[in-house]
């Protein structure tokens, strides 16, 4: 007997008639197999394996002949035998460490349009931050027997590698491993940066400022150089020093206000987040000054509900967080099946361009 067909049987031991002893489904009727496949064919067991799979050297019109009877006597195939012919499981551990959702959601979906091509499930775990929780998560999923491990980080940061070393390919997504030898998925944050810049120049802009979240972030030293390089390259400087402060509208009404006092001439701000962004917005229109009239916004994030809430509604840098995750899916199913690709994956950004960056006036 074949070797797929003899796993079937294994597997469908346990669902056979006791009239003709051969699999059932569920449901009472006899649960199609990969033999009847073949045998309405007219093909070996080995082939329709090949046709299903997507391997081997078969002629296009055998392979079409195998899918169409394949769909025409709704066979399904086993999930379980295919685990005991190849070793794997078709699961995959997905780590997060957001809590919140704002980054590791768009992320997990992106990973499961691309494991989903592969039949992959991912089994999502959330560590909130904790060394001790996200140790016990990779026990966890290693004891299932997943075939892999992404990990979505909330920062840019570099983030320790996963305590214990994995015995599965790990793909870290948004937040690179501190290990150069890992495989990570990251945002060409600076080239978004520059990206704005040029466009506000484009618009009429020529007295720019920077209003950013925590100096000590990733991101933030990242998106100031974008800012300076764009500045430079065009003939102009930064409308004084990068202002550094939290990730919050509060702190952008704040720097709205100091802004425009320290430099009343300032016509374009690009923010560092788009919650920033909002806050400026309100701080310019109680200080007089009218959006994108006498000043221009951009910000970082493209949140729907924050730049679409925007008055006016906010340009934005979208990270594209989705594609991150395809990428690391991708990358992580690569890794599975034919080894690993070590080193940083970089995912451009793209700008969502609203009424807050209209052209200057004149």
């Amino acid at each position: 007997m074949p070797v797929v067909e003899a796993v079937e049987e294994k597997v469908c031991r346990s669902y056979r008639s006791p009239v003709t002893d051969r699999p059932v489904r569920t449901d009472g009727r006899r649960r199609v197999g990969i033999v009847d496949v073949a045998r309405r064919a007219g093909v070996s067991v080995g082939t329709v394996s090949k046709a299903l799979n997507g391997r081997g050297q078969l002629r296009d019109e055998t392979r079409a002949r195998v899918q169409a009877v394949a769909h025409e006597l709704g066979f399904v195939p086993s999930a379980v035998a295919a685990s005991l012919l190849t070793g794997r499981t078709y699961t995959v551990g997905l780590i997060m460490t957001d809590h919140h959702g704002r980054f590791s959601l768009p992320v997990l979906h992106g990973a499961e349009d691309a494991l989903g091509w592969g039949e992959t499930l991912a089994l999502v775990c959330d560590t909130r931050d904790d060394p001790i929780r996200e140790q016990h998560y990779v026990r966890s999923l290693i004891r299932r027997r997943v075939d892999g491990i992404i990990v979505a980080g909330r920062r840019t940061d570099p983030r320790p590698p996963l305590g214990g070393r994995p015995p599965v390919p790990v793909v870290y997504a948004f937040a690179r491993s501190s290990d150069a030898a890992d495989c990570s998925v990251v945002v060409n944050e600076e080239a978004g940066a520059r990206e704005a810049v040029e466009h506000l120049i484009r618009t009429g802009r020529r007295r720019i400022a920077h209003v950013t979240g925590p100096r000590g972030h990733a991101s933030v030293r990242t998106r100031v150089d974008g800012t300076r390089h764009a500045l430079h390259e065009a003939g102009l400087e930064l409308v004084g020093e990068p202002w550094y402060g939290g990730w919050s509208e509060v702190w952008g009404r704040f720097a709205a206000a100091a802004l425009t006092r320290s430099h009343p001439d300032v016509d374009a701000v690009f923010c560092g987040s788009d919650a920033i962004a909002r806050g400026v917005a309100d701080g310019l229109r109680e200080c007089g000054r009218r959006v994108p009239d006498d000043v221009a916004l951009v910000g970082v994030d493209n949140w729907q509900p924050t730049a679409e809430g925007c008055r006016p509604p906010l340009t934005s840098v979208d990270l594209n967080l989705q594609e991150v995750g395809r990428t690391a899916g991708a990358l992580l199913l690569r890794a599975i099946e034919y080894g690993a690709a070590p080193g940083i994956h970089t995912v451009p950004c793209r700008l969502v361009v609203r009424a807050s960056s209209a052209p200057a006036s004149g």
